[in-house]
């Protein structure tokens, strides 16, 4: 069963990721090997996980690039 409304999966990352771990957009981007803005900007819901994005998301904070990715197309 699918959820109605499922939440983006860049909420995830800032709430359970940047806050739980307490690091800022600005470190979490340097781990990640990305821009601030970027990370920024799935933070934000400004823009998706892209499959690049789930690899690197994946390597830091665990779980699998495919995970990633279904928490981004049950959003879509």
């Amino acid at each position: 069963m699918t959820m109605k409304n499922p939440p983006q999966p860049g909420e995830l990352v800032k709430h359970e990721c940047l806050e739980v771990l307490n690091l800022s957009v600005t470190k979490a981007a340097d781990i990640l090997g990305v821009t601030r803005q970027t990370l920024s900007n799935v933070v934000n819901c400004k823009s998706g996980i892209s499959p690049d994005m789930s690899v690197r998301l994946s390597k830091a904070f665990g779980g699998t690039p495919d995970i990633w990715l279904k928490m981004q197309m049950a959003y879509d």
